[in-house]
């Protein structure tokens, strides 16, 4: 069986006092987008460079396809990267970069116009990348990662620039890719689009792995019960008996963790609590982000 896959074996990379990426294990299977999460600073960069042998680990391993990448022939036609859209002579025209990279890989001519036309840049092919805009060069880079048509493709930040029309072509593109199979890694700040985009997440905290967990599943566990009573300090007090953690919302509502929607109903029945709302609130990526990497912000707690 062929190996799709990205494997990262206790990646440690260093630079001087500073730990960039921290003892990092990581496998990123085929035929699923793979978010890549984490604050700025958090190592997702290093550690795609580490993967494409463009940094040196200062410790572990990186392979990808069951090699290291500097150990590929042709390379991309095997993987496809995108991790900085400027790395490209400002005094070529679209077409003349992409020609180039073809006929370093030993890549048919023609399937320039291909990815040209893929991520439509027909109207600027032969104009000098020097004036492109910042979406104008990520739809570039982009053409150039697809250009091997490869099994593997590691993209970071690959939307940023680009309208709402590219965002979705982007989102598209990337669930063909992995539908078809492929090993799918992105890298994005946009929250709202990466829940629409990955089923998959690995999440990065100051370098080291804090999350490698499927899209549901972290949703699953930030979901939240939420309740509204003009009995709150009681309900509250009564919902923290029976083991749940209550915030007050905004709105005077209680947001309940910890018991499902029917524990929360029996719990406001038995304290003879009447009850205006009672809902299921599945947590957005961005919420189940943020308490994930210790930068949620605290409810107030109701009661005492």
């Amino acid at each position: 069986m062929l190996c799709r896959v990205i494997e990262v074996d206790g990646l440690t990379k260093r630079y001087g006092s500073r730990v960039a990426v921290d003892d990092l294990t990581v496998t990123i299977e085929p035929g699923r987008v793979t978010g890549f999460l984490g604050p700025n600073g958090s190592g997702k960069t290093t550690t795609m460079r580490c993967i494409l042998g463009l940094t040196r680990p200062t410790a572990g391993s990186a392979r990808v396809l069951g090699r290291p990448y500097r150990e590929l022939v042709r390379p991309m036609r095997r993987v496809g990267a995108l991790i900085d859209p400027r790395a490209r002579h400002p005094g070529r025209t679209a077409r003349s970069h992409l020609l180039a990279l073809a006929q370093s890989n030993a890549l048919p001519a023609r399937r320039v116009d291909d990815v040209i036309a893929m991520v439509g840049l027909e109207s600027v092919a032969d104009e000098r990348v020097r004036g492109f805009s910042l979406g104008m060069g990520q739809r570039l880079g982009i053409a150039a990662a697809l250009l091997g048509d490869p099994d593997v493709l590691m993209l970071d930040e690959p939307v940023n620039g680009l309208d709402p029309e590219g965002i979705r072509w982007v989102r598209e593109l990337l669930r063909d890719l992995a539908d078809e199979g492929r090993t799918v890694l992105v890298s994005s700040h946009l929250m709202s689009e990466m829940e629409d985009t990955a089923d998959h997440l690995v999440v990065l905290g100051r370098g080291r792995l804090l999350a490698d967990v499927p899209m549901a599943e972290l949703l699953g566990a930030h979901a939240a019960v939420r309740v509204r009573t003009p009995q709150g300090p009681l309900l509250a007090d009564a919902l923290r008996r029976a083991g749940g953690s209550v915030r007050l919302e905004i709105d005077g509502a209680l947001r309940v963790e910890g018991l499902g929607l029917e524990e929360v109903g029996d719990v406001a029945y038995l304290a003879d609590v009447r009850v205006h709302e009672l809902s299921q609130v599945t947590a957005s990526l961005e919420a189940a982000y943020l308490a994930l990497t210790g930068d949620d912000v605290e409810y107030r707690a109701v009661g005492p």
